[in-house]
């Protein structure tokens, strides 16, 4: 039994990836680079970061190095709903 409990924290994992990108909190970054510099498709994490928006790069994989990397723990992941209207 222990051993399902192991697929469905995996699965829950996947999950929230699947669904989510990349959030700062903005008033903590030093601007260091560190997450720019670990995005193996090249994007600037650190511009996001700056502008205070979240990481939407239609090429990002979410494979978490930005997140991993950060030494302030700056980044995390966020669920998001891609079928809600955007306020404009």
């Amino acid at each position: 039994m222990a051993l399902l409990n192991i697929f469905k924290s995996d699965a829950s994992k996947r999950i929230v990836l699947t669904r989510g990108h990349v959030v700062s909190e903005s008033s903590r970054c030093v601007q260091c680079g560190i997450c720019s510099y670990n995005c193996p498709i090249g994007i600037n994490v650190r511009a996001h970061v700056w502008r205070n928006e979240p990481v939407n790069h239609s090429e990002c994989l979410t494979c978490g190095e930005c997140v991993a990397r950060c030494p302030r723990g700056v980044l995390s992941f966020s669920e998001i709903d891609i079928f809600a209207r955007r306020e404009e």
